[in-house]
Parts: C-alpha cells; sequence; structure tokens
C-alpha cells in the first residue's frame, strides 16, 4: 500500500474536519488536551527548543513577542523560558483553548486576546513585534499564504518568525511511523481521554497532507521572507517535526 498523494484510507473517517471547523473542534477538546499532550514524549521540549531557536537577545528584555494559536499556553510557556523579560501576547480562536490557558499562573507581561490568526486586526493586534511563535498552526490554516503575510508585515525588519509544526521529511518511513504512532496511541488515547477522536482523525491526516519541509520553506520564501532555515528536533521525531525560522529585512545573520 503506497502512502504517497491522497490514497482512499486517508479520507476514511466518518466525518471529515475541515479547517474551518478546527477552532470548534479544539473548543471541545480543551479539558483534557494538556493531559493528552504531556503524555507525548519531548513534546514541551520540543517547543522550548524552538522557542530558543528564535535566538532572541537579552533574555527579552525590551522585546514584545507574538504567540499566534498559543492554545491552552503550552507555546506561550516555551516562548516565557526563552525570553522570560518580554511582553508576550498569545493569541488564537478558540474560546475554550485561551480559557485552559488563561487559568494557569503567569506573569503581568504575558496576556491572552482572542481572535483568529486570519484577522488579527480583530485583536487589536496591529503594532510590530520583534518575534511571532506560531506552533502547530500553519497546518490547520484555509489559506496559509495569506496569514504568513500577514505575520511578515507584523514584524520589525530582521526579526524573527518560528513556525514550528508537524512538517515530514517526505520519505516513505516518516509517513509510515506518523501513521503508526497516530492509530497506535495517539487516536485511541484521545478517544479515551476526551470521548471523541474528530480531532485527532484531523491531525492524522492533515500532517500527511501538510507541506514536507522543503516545500515549507519554499512557502515561506515565497510569501516574502529571505531568510529561512529549517531543523528537526532531535530523537524519534526528527523526520517528523521541525522548526522553521524566517526573516526578512534587518539583520539576518
Amino acid at each position: 500500500m503506497s502512502l504517497n498523494a491522497d490514497p482512499g484510507w486517508l479520507r476514511w473517517t466518518p466525518r471529515a474536519v475541515q479547517p474551518t471547523d478546527v477552532a470548534g473542534e479544539f473548543d471541545a477538546a480543551a479539558g483534557t488536551y494538556d493531559g493528552l499532550v504531556g503524555a507525548s514524549p519531548g513534546y514541551h521540549e520540543q517547543l522550548r527548543l524552538s522557542a530558543k531557536r528564535m535566538q532572541l537577545p537579552r533574555g527579552g528584555a525590551g522585546l514584545r513577542l507574538l504567540d499566534v494559536g498559543c492554545g491552552t499556553g503550552a507555546s506561550t510557556a516555551a516562548l516565557l523560558a526563552a525570553a522570560p523579560e518580554a511582553t508576550i501576547i498569545g493569541v488564537d480562536a478558540s474560546a475554550g483553548m485561551l480559557e485552559q490557558a488563561r487559568a494557569k499562573s503567569w506573569p503581568s507581561t504575558v496576556s491572552f486576546v482572542h481572535a483568529p490568526a486570519e484577522d488579527l486586526d480583530e485583536g487589536g493586534l496591529q503594532e510590530p513585534f520583534d518575534g511571532i511563535f506560531a506552533a502547530y498552526l500553519v497546518r490547520n490554516l484555509a489559506d496559509p499564504d495569506s496569514v504568513l503575510r500577514t505575520l511578515r508585515d507584523l514584524l520589525r525588519p530582521g526579526a524573527p518568525l518560528a513556525v514550528h509544526d508537524y512538517s515530514l521529511s517526505g520519505s516513505l518511513a516518516s509517513k509510515a511511523l506518523w501513521t503508526a504512532v497516530c492509530w497506535g496511541v495517539i487516536i485511541p488515547l484521545g478517544g479515551v481521554r476526551s470521548g471523541r477522536t474528530v480531532l485527532y482523525r484531523y491531525l492524522w491526516r492533515s500532517v500527511l497532507r501538510f507541506d514536507r519541509a522543503v516545500v515549507l520553506v519554499a512557502r515561506l520564501r515565497r510569501v516574502g521572507f529571505t531568510h529561512v532555515t529549517a531543523d528537526p528536533v532531535p530523537g524519534w521525531e526528527r523526520t517528523i517535526v521541525h522548526t522553521f525560522i524566517a526573516r526578512c529585512g534587518g539583520d539576518t545573520a
């Protein structure tokens, strides 16, 4: 059986989640989401690594950072660890996920805004940022290029955008490994913890359909970033999860 292209078994599901449904599915899963990702070995360490790869200076002192698609705040915590002196705004389209994020303990320099990535103006997020973190976001967008251009325009010249996501290396082995993990662990565990598997079956399928690492690098360059790097996370997910650091203008050294 080939794992390339879009064979019929990719479409086998009682109800396929579309990008426009994602926020609602995250609302439904919000109460159990932290427990599920916490059971994933290396999940939080990988987020912290990607935030560290932004190379934010001075511990973030004087910097204004955006965590877009912040969910329950795991990525916000990673950004805070990399830049403890920065002002950080987390934004997400899911009210349920934000409720979980706001219930946690944060310094006064961290705040949260309810707005979709497609309409950040709705949340008043118009001023330049010194760095943007987008973890597990781009893959879920109906129009990724439009949102990436918006994020590019929100950045000060030379400031980093960090995209942290499941972006497969493109090998048959990476697709097979991802499918085995999803159907052997993630989907069953999601069903046990939340009583529903729609979001986790969507996760499996969306990763297989998403940009391979080299394709996402090309996409970032196409929307106007002039300096783009891609690095895998260490360990068993090195062909599955990558950090993409993108900059344009200013000092990109």
